[in-house]
């Protein structure tokens, strides 16, 4: 199969997933196999592109030029191979926990549920793929169209308050900011390309540069840097393998995705010098404003969603400081932080499955009865800290390599403070788990672990955490080769 036929299938075969999963909507272990069918051969579609990708070749494909000069076109890059290898790796694992998930809690509209993650799938291996900025606007946006029936899933009041926060940053930064960067760049430029380098003019002023960067940071609001991060504590209300959707897979990894493609293939990291000194200030504050707000708060998924907040500014941070070592950290947390929060939300669903608490201060001795998912919650608390054995531990290590690098001390100060309160809002959840006593409710209630494809999964991400640790090779190869400019 040609790497152009391997493209177009990797787009198509969600699409006809989801037409899959919606005629099956009345055999519910049907639905189930198509979405795991769907999810595998994905991830193996994408796998064969990864060689030609590592052996140099940018394979392309474009569909139609609706204006000359302005097609929709594919392209694989290192930074998108490992973008479309974290989102349909992780898509077969979240399967499998949501049929765990949505089974055990008696969720409705399961059927809708597949049909749309199925979509959002496709739309971010679009994301992924894009060979321009036209491209990869329109399937942004998709990518918000197709999630919004996730976070509204439970049809409540609260979720539909939640829905139209989600919607109206997302929509409205993407229109108001995004789209006329988009355009002045066109206008600029001659191209929406991307290209290793940058496509920028080497005469462009100083405060224009400062300008367009500014529109492109706050357009993309995925990317839930503030003051646009409020759609994502707000979208919490969502089932947890949406949660796990939006932190992992494909949404708010989209974001910073969108982010570091820009800044390498759009600015170019030597024309940006000097011009990101405000967003290392503006992502350092994002990342300790979220941590201490984690610290506060007592339901887990709200800590876990300003955590988030919280570690996508670290990518933001790292692409900001421009040092090869730093860009390489900003790609590599892409991928390392999927894995370590991917568990840490699917042990926050897996506790609420099995005994519907949701705040730390009701899990005293839960590890006794959950030793399962208590543990990975363990290996992903790790892995957000920073520390080995962790996969989060590589990212952190080359980001701050370039902070001293660069001998930036400022952010070497956010990053050694934002580590501390990681810790100090991780590490109690399992002391609780482990070394308190368990509740005289839960005593009065025992209770053992969640159905098998909740712990299945939740046991895979934390292998996965444990293993890109010791064997980071490839999404490494990746990042290194995304600096390559010949």
């Amino acid at each position: 199969m040609s790497a152009e036929t391997l493209i177009l299938t990797a787009l198509l075969l969600p699409l006809a997933g989801a037409l899959g999963i919606a005629l099956a909507g009345r055999a519910p272990t049907l639905r189930e196999g198509i979405t795991l069918t769907t999810a595998v051969a994905l991830f193996a579609c994408v796998l064969q592109l990864l060689d030609p990708v590592l052996a140099g070749e940018r394979p392309g494909l474009t569909l139609i030029e609706p204006l000359p000069g302005l097609p929709i076109a594919f392209r694989v890059e290192p930074l998108g191979m490992l973008f479309a290898l974290v989102a349909s790796g992780l898509w077969i694992v979240n399967s499998i926990y949501s049929i765990g998930y949505l089974r055990g809690n008696r969720e409705r509209h399961q059927t809708r549920f597949y049909v749309c993650f199925a979509l959002s799938l496709a739309a971010t291996l679009a994301i992924a793929f894009a060979a321009n900025l036209l491209t990869l606007f329109l399937f942004y946006e998709a990518l918000t169209l197709v999630t919004y029936p996730l976070v509204t899933h439970s049809g409540t009041d609260k979720a539909r308050r939640a829905g139209r926060t989600y919607l109206a940053i997302l929509m409205g930064t993407s229109v108001l900011f995004l789209l006329p960067a988009i355009i002045y760049v066109w206008h600029i430029a001659g191209t929406t390309d991307f290209r290793a380098g940058g496509i920028l003019p080497a005469e462009m002023d100083q405060g224009d540069l400062g300008v367009l960067l500014a529109l492109f940071l706050f357009g993309t609001a995925k990317a839930a840097l503030m003051p646009f991060h409020r759609w994502l504590p707000a979208a919490m209300v969502a089932p947890t393998p949406v949660s796990a959707l939006l932190h992992a897979v494909a949404v708010v990894k989209a974001g910073v995705f969108t982010v570091v493609k820009v800044m390498v293939y759009v600015f170019g990291p030597e024309r940006l010098a000097g011009a990101t000194d405000w967003l290392i200030a503006l992502a350092g504050f994002t990342i300790l404003a979220a941590s201490l707000v984690a610290l506060s708060a007592d339901n887990l998924k709200r800590r876990l969603a300003y955590s988030t907040v919280s570690q996508l500014s670290y990518v933001i941070l790292a692409a900001a400081l421009l040092a090869p070592l730093s860009l390489v950290a900003a790609a590599l947390h892409i991928a390392t932080h999927a894995l370590g929060k991917i568990t840490l939300f699917f042990a926050a669903g897996s506790i609420y499955t099995a005994t519907h608490k949701t705040e730390v201060s009701q899990l005293d001795g839960i590890g006794r009865r959950m030793p399962w998912t208590m543990a990975a919650f363990g290996i992903g608390a790790l892995s957000m800290i920073g520390l080995p054995p962790a996969a989060g531990f590589v990212s952190k290590w080359f980001l701050i390599s370039g902070v001293m690098d660069q001998g930036h001390w400022l952010a070497l100060g956010v990053i050694l403070a934002s580590t501390l309160i990681s810790a100090a809002y991780l590490l109690p959840v399992l002391y609780r788990a482990f070394f308190r006593p368990l509740s005289a409710e839960a005593l009065a209630h025992p209770h053992g672990e969640a159905p098998l494809p909740i712990v299945l999964a939740l046991t895979l991400t934390a292998a996965g955490t444990l293993a890109l640790f010791l064997f980071p090779g490839v999404p490494l190869e990746l990042a290194q080769q995304m600096l390559v400019t010949q």
